[in-house]
This record gives C-alpha cells, sequence and structure tokens, in this order.
C-alpha cells in the first residue's frame, strides 16, 4: 500500500490528466473516505505474487480479490495505527528476510536477484520498503493483541499430550519430556491465540467501517463491509 490520496488530490489528478489526453488511474475501493487506487492495487498483487513465487502469469481473479482485501485490511490497520510512533525494524531483520527471499527464489548471484525483481516491477530499495512495512505492521499487531493472551499450564500440557507427542512420534524422534518443551509449546500456543484475535479484530474493524468497492474490480465485496 504505497499511496493514500484524499479525494481532493484525486480529482485534482484526474482534471489534470484528463485535460492532458492521458490514461489516469482510477479509484477501485474507499475505506471510511481513504482511497485505493488501481495502481496500489496492482502493486499489491505483484508483491503477492512474488513474495509466494507465484509467475505473474499465473495470477488469477481470485488472487487479485484476496490482494484487494488485504488492501483494504493494511487501511483499516493504518487507522488504528494513527498516533503511534513505530519504530522501523532493525536493518538486520530486514536483511535477513531479503535473504530469504533470494533463496525462496533461488537467486543465488545479484544478477539473477535483479532480474527476478524487475520482472515483477520492482527494485531493491521498493522491496526493502515493502518488507520493513510488513514486518512493523506485524510488530504492532503483536504489540496490540499478545499481552491479552494467557496459556495456562493445563492447556500446554493438553496439547503436549493430544498434538506434540502424536507428531513426535510419527515422525520417529525419541520422546523428550514435557518440560524440556513446555516453553516452545507456550510460545505455539500464543501466536495460535494472537492469529485468532487478530481475525475477530479485523472482522470488527470490517463491520464497524464504511467500505466500498467498486462494481467492475475482480474483488468482491469484504465480507463485513459495504460493497457496491
Amino acid at each position: 500500500m504505497r499511496r493514500f490520496c484524499n479525494l481532493l488530490l484525486w480529482l485534482s489528478i484526474l482534471a489534470g490528466a484528463a485535460y492532458a489526453g492521458d490514461v489516469v488511474d482510477r479509484i477501485v475501493a474507499t475505506v471510511n473516505g481513504h482511497v485505493i487506487l488501481q495502481s496500489d492495487w496492482d502493486d499489491a498483487v505483484r508483491f503477492e505474487a512474488f513474495m509466494e513465487g507465484r509467475p505473474l502469469g499465473q495470477v488469477t481473479d481470485q488472487d487479485r480479490g484476496r490482494a484487494l482485501d488485504r488492501l483494504i485490511d493494511q487501511e483499516l490497520l493504518r487507522e488504528q495505527a494513527q498516533g503511534v510512533d513505530a519504530p522501523a525494524p532493525p536493518a538486520e531483520e530486514v536483511n535477513q528476510r531479503i535473504a530469504d527471499l533470494k533463496a525462496e527464489h533461488d537467486c543465488k548471484t545479484d544478477g539473477s536477484w535483479q532480474a527476478t525483481l524487475k520482472s515483477y516491477g520492482f527494485n531493491q530499495s521498493e522491496l526493502e520498503s515493502r518488507v520493513a512495512h510488513d514486518i512493523a505492521t506485524l510488530r504492532q499487531v503483536e504489540a496490540r493483541l499478545r499481552p491479552t493472551v494467557q496459556i495456562d499450564a493445563q492447556t500446554i500440557e493438553s496439547y503436549y499430550r493430544d498434538e506434540f507427542l502424536p507428531k513426535l512420534k510419527n515422525s520417529g524422534a525419541t520422546e523428550v519430556p514435557l518440560a524440556a518443551v513446555a516453553g516452545k509449546i507456550r510460545e505455539i500456543l500464543t501466536q495460535q491465540k494472537v492469529n485468532q484475535l487478530f481475525t475477530t479484530w479485523l472482522h470488527t474493524l470490517r463491520s464497524e467501517s464504511k467500505i466500498h468497492t467498486s462494481a467492475n474490480s475482480s474483488a468482491s465485496p469484504p465480507a463485513g463491509g459495504q460493497g457496491q
């Protein structure tokens, strides 16, 4: 999500481009009055295809619809973060994520990496900015939701007995005592709960928001919002 323009700015761009006889960007959705443009959507589709390692030629209408839904979610989260100073993630964390992406795309040389980025319409600087934004957003969500999660000893023991041990045995690994993996299980359960809370939170934000998508966009009207 790179640009959000208010309606006045959008109209001025529209008028200027129309006067020049150029093809103009168009509005594909609004979220509480904030505009999402076709170019925002196209960028999001290309970025998600890149992150998933999917060739652009294999992107479906369903993929595009999901990308627009996530753009709407990002706008809702941006509204919630207004007035909150979120520190930029450490460069080391961003660089590690970039390194992971290089490996996932099997780019062993800088030339092959740059060619891959170009094929999706990005450069190194743009990718780093997007990755940093994603990490910062994740941290904001975690900071809001994680403190509300409480995992008790009984829940950890149940997971150990019903989930952890069966998987361990199926893999042929040696059984380990609960005390040795309790911390790991607590983190797994905490993250699962955070994900559940996040889904519920987004649903609530959508139900309380005024969301419109254009009739000729490929995405369906978001659940809980108002599509037209």
